[in-house]
């Protein structure tokens, strides 16, 4: 026999009662499939639902006290519905009539060229040989941005103020001294300085005039663009070939005239500073270029199958597409 207490608790429980109504949309006509949420009691608990083929939805055995639907469907707006149920309510909501979500339009997000450019030297001013020996004349990315010619200043300007530009400067001096190379130079503290400052000439009128003054004139890129892909033949081949021809700032390849003019330009301004007896005449100047782009295609040959292996920054993937 159940307790006396449990008894009149029951018989005072308030009874149950049902809620149901209708959806449509926006022209009135039904909405099928419609996701019903009921929110209701205390504790709240949850009831799921769909909507009939004729927008209909009921919940039955619902606790009295406050309550809340919420209605969803794709292509429109949640709505939600709040209310009082009494006990043994057969609650009609109103009309639930749904809202058209407003359409998503997609923005296409456009980074200015000049910023995916200034991300990328970001990334070539990091690549150094064995983590010190600059390597900022590579690009890893097959499709780089064009540099402007604010840029290519600014690289260049950076490669020739590094540390390491300066102390193999002072290397090589010191080793043209000890070979007393360039013999009109003298010896001693002022030869050796003559012999720094000569060299460092040299650096500086190759670099700025090659790889910023004529690519700005003549919109070329002074950087090689890392092959890295073929069989050894043809990387080969393709090093050797960019001894001459580089990118246009189009994005087409053509001859490397700002490389070939910026070492017979450099080479005859070195005449200016170097000793009269040590000046290199109009043929051998033309010698020394031709000497250069042999070396420069070598160059090329190993940035293709060693340099970037000990270049531990290296980067092959664009960050931000334009």
């Amino acid at each position: 026999m159940a307790p006396a207490g449990s008894s009149q608790q029951d018989a005072a429980a308030p009874l149950p009662g049902s809620i149901s109504g209708t959806i449509v949309d926006p022209s009135g006509a039904a909405v099928a499939r419609a996701r019903v949420k009921l929110t209701s009691g205390n504790p709240p608990a949850n009831e799921e639902t769909l909507s009939a083929d004729d927008g209909q939805f009921s919940f039955g055995n619902v606790a009295p006290g406050a309550f809340q639907l919420t209605i969803a469907d794709d292509g429109f707006t949640p709505q939600t519905l709040s209310g009082i149920l009494h006990a043994r309510e057969i609650y009609n909501a109103p009309r639930i009539a749904l809202v058209l979500a407003p359409e998503k339009t997609d923005v296409e997000v456009i980074v200015p060229r000049v910023e995916v450019a200034e991300e990328q030297i970001r990334e070539e001013e990091k690549q150094r040989v064995l983590g010190f020996v600059p390597n900022f004349y590579v690009t890893y990315v097959p499709d780089a941005v064009p540099l402007t010619s604010k840029q290519k200043f600014r690289l260049a300007l950076r490669a020739t103020i590094d540390p390491v530009t300066l102390g193999l400067t002072g290397a090589v001096a010191g080793i043209q001294q000890a070979d007393n190379v360039f013999s009109g130079y003298g010896q001693g503290a002022q030869g050796y300085g003559k012999r720094y400052g000569a060299d460092y000439a040299d650096a500086i009128t190759s670099t700025f005039l090659g790889s910023a003054i004529l690519p700005s004139l003549l919109k070329q890129d002074p950087r090689y663009f890392y092959k890295g892909t073929g069989s050894a033949r043809s990387r080969i081949w393709y090093a050797v070939e960019m001894a001459v021809v580089c990118k246009g700032d189009n994005g087409r390849w053509q001859a490397n005239y700002s490389s070939i003019l910026g070492s017979l330009a450099a080479g005859g301004l070195s005449n200016l500073y170097y000793p009269p007896q040590n000046r290199d005449g109009a043929a051998l100047t033309f010698e020394n270029t031709a000497i250069g782009i042999g070396t420069t295609a070598v160059a090329n040959i190993l940035q293709e199958f060693v340099i970037r292996k000990l270049t531990p920054n290296a980067h092959s993937r664009n960050p931000s597409t334009p």
